[in-house]
């Protein structure tokens, strides 16, 4: 099992390059299924998460060829045969997107059988709004051990409210209503970036979408959608990963392929925390800090609001800020367990249900931890680089999940960071 190996104290400084995001990549990668023609995504990260769902549509009998180094991050994909639309469990217990195949499946052929999501071990992620929405278009829902089963003749435009904003659920019943009977107007959409980026590659294929990126998406549907090829957005978590790098350690760094505009919440909270941002031009961001961090409050909200996704990273800073920092969790309910392994490193942090107290600036000392989860996993690389002597990271699979080789990333900015054991 890999570990990292991470020796702190040194400002980072130079040129990192943002990968696209797997978010966005994910549920792409299910529009696929929509149409007999080639589908083409470019700017796809090589993490661990795309390779399982290469394996996932692999197994339904499409074909999928992934393409790395020389081939720019691309895939092709081609769902002209789909021979068993089952999403097994063996393949996606791992990743909770798999539920974004549910409802393209049903609309191209009439049945899905979709294992239940797992993913990381942050809290409750129930797919009842995808349920809901997929009962409101027509489908027949059952249940049958561990599986969810869907069946429609041909779905039918519907009024979709959703209860609660999910991206996933947005993305899910998106891609169903694109091959749906009539129109569909569904309410309460997320806005997150990974939507407008799905629409942009389902509009390209063929489909008629209009508001995505707002509260209200409508939909008219088509007969038939045809091939595209699409080049996915950046990864802002990955980008905003690397601010909070720039500004944990002291260092002045550029953060370039990046999309400013998706990263407003979080450059404006470290600008509210002293750390000096510059924005050059569509593409890239500069980011210098002399470590003289102030304390600032954070809550997470769906976007454009402070992403869930930034928490735990943004609590590794806030151990490095003077003052006391209130970070409050208002997305998953058990997305702190990254805190048991910073206060083992030094930090001063105190929860109280969705809330912890952050009290700085603490400094950080060397230790064994374990990555719990993607982000957490995130947030112990960014205190292990200004930990006094080396500290050893375990189940680094869990960042490999959504970060395309990140020690070989903060390793060219002046990280001591090693990886040992063996690569994905």
């Amino acid at each position: 099992m890999d570990k990292f190996v991470i020796r702190g104290g040194n400002p980072l400084g130079g040129t990192l390059r943002v990968s696209g995001s797997k978010n966005s990549a994910l549920p792409c990668m299910a529009a696929a299924i929509l149409t007999e023609e080639e589908v083409v995504l470019e700017n796809i990260p090589q993490v661990r998460d795309i390779e399982t769902e290469r394996k996932l549509l692999t197994s339904m009998g499409a074909e999928v060829e992934l393409g790395y180094g020389r081939a720019h991050h691309r895939t092709t994909i081609s769902c002209r045969v789909l021979s068993d639309p089952t999403a097994k469990y063996e393949i996606v217990k791992t990743m909770r997107a798999s539920s974004l195949v549910l409802g393209p499946l049903v609309a191209r052929t009439g049945m899905a059988r979709v294992s239940m999501p797992g993913g990381c071990a942050i809290g409750a992620r129930p797919i009842d709004q995808h349920i809901k929405g997929l009962e409101t278009m027509g489908a027949q829902i059952d249940y049958e051990h561990g599986y969810i089963e869907a069946r429609a003749e041909r779905l039918k435009g519907a009024h979709i409210l959703f209860d609660k904003i999910t991206v996933t659920g947005t993305e899910d019943l998106l891609m169903a209503a694109v091959l749906a009977e009539g129109e569909t107007v569904m309410e309460n959409c997320a806005r997150e970036p990974e939507v407008t980026d799905l629409a942009a590659l389902l509009t390209a294929m063929g489909a008629k979408v209009e508001g995505a990126g707002t509260p209200t998406i409508r939909v008219r549907g088509v007969d038939k959608l045809h091939g595209a090829k699409h080049r996915i957005n950046p990864d802002r978590i990955e980008a905003g990963t690397f601010l909070v790098a720039g500004a944990i350690t002291g260092g002045d760094l550029h953060v370039t392929q990046c999309k400013p505009a998706h990263l407003a919440a979080i450059i404006a909270k470290l600008q509210e925390c002293g750390v000096r941002i510059e924005i050059a031009g569509e593409d890239q961001i500069r980011v210098r800090s002399e470590g003289q961090l102030r304390a600032a409050d954070i809550s997470t909200e769906e976007y454009p609001g402070f992403p869930t996704d930034m928490q735990a990273q943004y609590m590794a800073l806030a151990t490095q800020a003077e003052g006391a920092s209130l970070v409050k969790e208002n997305i998953f309910e058990n997305r702190f367990m990254h805190v048991q392994e910073l206060v083992r490193m030094g930090a001063n942090i105190r929860v109280d249900g969705r809330t912890a107290t952050v009290r700085g600036k603490t400094p950080l000392s060397a230790a064994a931890v374990m990555c719990s989860d993607l982000r957490a996993s995130a947030s112990l690389v960014l205190a292990a680089l200004v930990a006094d002597g080396e500290s050893i990271l375990d189940r680094v699979y869990n960042i490999d999940r959504g970060y395309e080789r990140i020690e070989e990333k903060l390793r060219g900015v002046g990280a001591q960071i090693r990886r040992m054991g063996n690569v994905f």
